[in-house]
């Protein structure tokens, strides 16, 4: 009985290989002409126009239940695993500087976001488990912050929709804002790493908004942004704590909750780096492993371009986007003040 799953993995990996099939279908022609487009632009890159080509297709006509799953598997596993490819470019000992290095930039934004989004959500009226979903998304990591949060505080499916789409905005306007700013503002890579790892959103926005400005900001933006994810685990621990005073059920997160709340990926991202501090993987197949990455944005990038969903934000109403702007423009203020104050990024 034991080894049941193990007999069964084949055709279960085949049927889903069939039902991700033609949302491939469309994100990988996408991330093929982003990448030919970067390469003729490379001012670009490849996950800028990979974002802006899938949002156009959704707009014009959003992708058929059919296309969902491998739109789906594009813009977060695919996504996941490119993170884990990136490893193979930095090394531990960076990891562990980079992490050092932002964590007075990281608290102070985490902080400034969350006690803003207590208090001015409230005085724009925005429901309790929306505000909180919209901070942890702007404060820690976007939709995978969301997605961990919102069970712990029994968010209803309809204030993920909304939070998960507030994020998405600013986002997009990341990738096409924040570039501008680092060069307006006479930023270098390492500053600019900084700046997008702590400042932008989420991981996928902070791929494409690194590599606009230049590839030698995207390692260290990712390895910020990794950093900056681990919140994910006190900040939940501490909403479960709250929530559990408060419902009848003593409802409480356990050890292996806690340890669930850890990305995949991110286990994933520090044994690749791992093994290449160590010399254990050979310039070629390390060469590839970047080239590979990349390709993987895009299509991710592709994905979640595709799946913008114009019509659920304006159902919402305007008091969520507009508590998720101000969030977002604290957030980098704070970012930059702080780097400027600390010498941080320098």
């Amino acid at each position: 009985m034991m080894f049941r799953p193990a007999r069964t993995l084949p055709p279960r990996l085949a049927l889903r290989g069939v039902e991700v099939l033609p949302g491939l279908a469309l994100t990988v022609p996408i991330a093929i002409v982003a990448t030919l487009i970067g390469a003729a632009v490379p001012v670009l890159g490849s996950a800028l126009p990979a974002i802006v080509i899938g949002v156009v297709v959704a707009v014009i006509r959003r992708p058929g239940a059919r296309f969902v799953p491998g739109v789906e598997y594009s813009g977060k596993f695919l996504l996941q695993v490119a993170v884990v490819l990136l490893g193979a470019q930095l090394s531990l000992e960076a990891i562990l500087r980079v992490g050092a290095e932002s964590l007075p930039v990281m608290l102070s934004t985490l902080v400034v976001c969350l006690l803003a989004a207590w208090l001015i959500g409230r005085a724009l009226h925005v429901a309790p488990r929306l505000r909180t979903l919209i901070g942890v998304g702007t404060g820690i990591c976007g939709a995978s912050a969301i997605a961990a949060v919102a069970p712990v505080i029994g968010a209803l499916s309809a204030e993920v929709s909304y939070a998960v789409s507030t994020i998405f905005v600013f986002n997009i306007l990341a990738v096409v804002l924040f570039p501008l700013l680092g060069h307006a503002l006479g930023l270098d890579p390492h500053t600019f790493g900084l700046l997008a790892g702590t400042a932008v959103n989420d991981t996928s926005s902070v791929f494409a908004t690194a590599s606009v400005f230049g590839a030698a900001a995207l390692g260290f933006a990712v390895v910020v942004k990794l950093v900056r994810t681990l919140m994910i685990i006190p900040i939940s621990v501490g909403l479960s704590v709250i929530e559990s005073r408060r419902a009848a059920d003593g409802r409480r997160m356990t050890l292996r909750g806690v340890i669930g709340l850890v990305p995949w990926f991110l286990v994933g991202f520090l044994v690749v780096a791992v093994l290449g501090s160590l010399g254990a993987i050979p310039a070629g197949p390390r060469e590839a492993m970047v080239h590979a990455s990349g390709f993987l944005i895009a299509t991710a990038m592709a994905g979640i371009g595709l799946s913008t969903d114009a019509a659920a934000l304006r159902r919402a109403g305007w008091r969520p986007l507009a508590l998720g702007a101000i969030l977002w423009i604290l957030v980098t203020a704070t970012a930059l003040a702080v780097i400027s104050l600390t010498g941080a990024g320098r």
